[in-house]
């Protein structure tokens, strides 16, 4: 029998050091505690996933619009803590809300769901933008974001940083564009002061640059 999520998630800890250590942007709230702790089955989080299908695609490629973001090959850590965010209200999403605000949904399912669409091949079919804004947006990338995200975008999975290689460019505009109006409410405070700065044409050529990372391993 399924235990309720919401009213479950033990502190439970968490035996990986990088996160024991966290700091306290990505401090382990009991729900991303427990779900860390689970271990992920792939297999199993496949039949979770069919909950997310007609967003994001049986593939987990998202929709090219940009509405919906691929999750194939997405780091499963960074997946446990979106939606611990989202479930928690630390994180806008609505759409994702009413999803997540199940309470049938444990915290094994988001370790198994994440852990299935970490594995999902990446295929590459997304929309890399204009291409028209790379050199500026190759400036802002190296001199902003490649610490935290990677030179290739393949981010960092010990520290719940996404990989934004292989992602839609409409939606790496649209976050980029949240999280500097303060309308995300869950990203890194330094991320957050470095882009209160960029302009439109900012945003949109470090997205640009960003969505034409060739996929990770290829």
């Amino acid at each position: 029998m399924k235990v309720s999520l919401w009213n479950a998630w033990p502190l439970a800890l968490c035996s990986t050091a990088a996160f024991a250590q966290a700091p306290a942007w990505f401090e382990l709230k009991p729900d991303l505690r427990a779900a860390l702790a689970a271990k992920g089955d792939a297999k199993r989080g496949a039949g979770v996933f069919e909950l997310c299908e007609a967003c994001h695609r049986k593939d987990g490629a998202g929709r090219a619009k940009g509405n919906f973001p691929a999750l194939a090959g997405q780091h499963a850590s960074v997946l446990m803590k979106q939606l611990a965010d989202i479930r928690a209200g630390r994180r806008f999403n609505p759409v994702m809300q009413a999803v997540i605000d199940d309470p049938s949904i444990t915290a094994q399912d988001v370790a198994d769901v994440a852990a299935y669409a970490q594995s999902l091949p990446v295929r590459g079919e997304h929309d890399k933008g204009p291409g028209k804004a790379l050199a500026p947006g190759k400036r802002l990338y190296e001199r902003d974001c490649a610490s935290c995200h990677g030179a290739a975008g393949q981010g960092q999975a010990a520290q719940f940083y996404p990989r934004v290689a292989a992602q839609h460019y409409p939606y790496l505009v649209r976050e980029v564009q949240m999280i500097r109006d303060g309308q995300r409410r869950n990203s890194h405070p330094e991320m957050v002061a470095v882009v209160k700065r960029y302009s439109v044409a900012d945003i949109e050529a470090v997205a640009d640059y960003m969505a034409q990372f060739p996929v990770p391993g290829k």
